[in-house]
Parts: structure tokens; sequence; C-alpha cells
């Protein structure tokens, strides 16, 4: 009875390699490679200096983007701490994130942010509870264009806990100017995520650090 066997594709039985060669093997390698090529070249038809500087750029490239690497590696390992080492004087601050939601703090005021597009003649705050309904406003006034922050401090016989969102309105004479609105939060702790610093905020959770607008 013949017993089939099945073919190696490695005929030495050594387990191949998957490791990387690093900078200096792929610089040793080729300079042997090189040695080789000119000890057996055709005395009537020699390489050209040309040709042998040419390689030797090549080698000297792939040896200093290692170099490069190994050193972006290493800033980019110090910029790192240094980041989290900032976050951590974040904890406690009020942050402005893209958004409408409005929590009444300890003292039952309400605070947010909004960007004008232009300036405005006329703008109005609106607070609104969770079903959309408006529960309490106030005028603004005339702005300039650009960031703003206001304070809401609710009406009589408003109950502030009731707030759940804001909306901003302002016109320049008839004319509707567009506003961008921003929720003000806390920051309770800060840290290191794949792409940079995550605040966790007291209300909105964990957010980037490039959500953040600015720090009030």
């Amino acid at each position: 009875m013949t017993t089939a066997v099945q073919a190696s594709t490695n005929p030495t039985g050594i387990a191949a390699s998957t490791q990387t060669p690093s900078g200096s093997d792929t610089q040793d390698r080729f300079l042997k490679l090189l040695i080789a090529q000119l000890q057996n070249q055709d005395p009537l038809n020699p390489m050209d200096n040309a040709q042998v500087t040419t390689q030797m750029a090549q080698i000297q490239t792939v040896s200093g983007i290692d170099k490069l690497n190994t050193t972006v590696q290493g800033l980019n390992g110090q910029f790192a701490q240094l980041q989290a080492l900032s976050g951590a004087a974040l904890v406690g601050r009020d942050v402005l994130i893209d958004g409408s939601r409005l929590v009444a703090d300890g003292g039952g005021a309400g605070h947010g942010g909004f960007e004008l597009a232009s300036q405005a003649d006329r703008v109005t705050l609106e607070v609104l509870d969770a079903s959309g309904r408006v529960i309490d406003g106030a005028d603004l006034g005339a702005m300039a264009s650009g960031r703003h922050s206001f304070d809401w401090t609710p009406a009589a016989g408003v109950n502030p806990g009731l707030a759940a969102s804001f909306r901003i309105s302002a016109t320049l004479g008839t004319t509707a100017v567009a506003a961008a609105t921003f929720t003000r939060d806390r920051v309770d702790a800060v840290s290191a995520g794949p792409n940079g610093l995550v605040l966790e905020l007291t209300h909105a959770g964990p957010v980037g650090y490039d959500q953040v607008k600015a720090f009030d």
C-alpha cells in the first residue's frame, strides 16, 4: 500500500521568518551584492561610476529613512506624554462643544455659547424643555459677528430643572443671520486615546480634544 505524502514548500524544514530586516541588515546585504557585482563584472564592459554612485545613494536613502522613522516615533511618544500632562490641567475646566444642550447649574442658572456668521441687530435666546416647548427666553440685543457666551437666569416661576436645550435666533434688519450653538460642559477626566486626548465631560460623556471649540 502506498502512503501519500504532502509536498512541503519549505525543503529545509526551517520555519520561515517574518521578521522585517533592519536598516543595518539591508545595508550589509546591499554592500555584499555590490561587491559581488563588481567582482563578476565584465572587464570589457565595466559598471559605470554613475551607476555605482546611484546605487550607493539609494542605500543611504533607505538607511536615512529608517533613522528618520525611529526619530519620529520617539518624538510622537514624547508628544503624547506632554499632551497627557497638559490634559490633566483641563480637569475641572468648562468647555464649549457643538450642541444645544442646556443644563442648569447648582445655582439654577444655565450657560451656553453661540457664533454669529455676521453682525446682528437683534439676538434672541429661547430655552426649551425636553419636549421642545419654549419655557423661557431673553433678548440679548445687538451683537457683532463671532463667538459669544450667555448666562441664562430663569424668569420668576420657571423651573430651571426643566431646561433641556436652547435656540438662538439672530437678524440684521429683515435678514436672518446664521448662528451655530455650543453646549457648555465640564471636564471630569482626561485620558489618552489612539487618536489623541479624550475628555470625559459631565453631561456629554467622552469627546475628542479636537471637538472642543473653546475653554471657559
